[in-house]
């Protein structure tokens, strides 16, 4: 019973976590303004956007081009050189 129990609950949080967007942040494009439209860039493309953040390290942000031409943010790293 211990078992599945524990399968159980691994199982969950490998499910949500999976389903965790990645947050905009002072700096991301998104931030503050999600209605943030593209004209030219065609659906489902990707493009790339760097910053600094409040301590100095570079920050990489992925954003997808939907259908609607609104942009969602996908992926994130930061730099660990200060």
């Amino acid at each position: 019973m211990k078992t599945v129990i524990s399968a159980a609950l691994i199982a969950l949080a490998a499910g949500t976590s999976a389903f965790a967007a990645v947050q905009p942040i002072p700096g991301s494009i998104t931030y503050e303004n999600a209605n943030v439209m593209l004209e030219k860039a065609p659906a489902g493309s990707t493009f790339f956007h760097t910053f600094a953040n409040g301590d100095g390290r570079d920050v990489r942000e992925i954003y997808k081009v939907n259908a609607d031409k609104s942009v969602t943010l996908v992926n994130r790293t930061v730099s660990n050189a200060s």
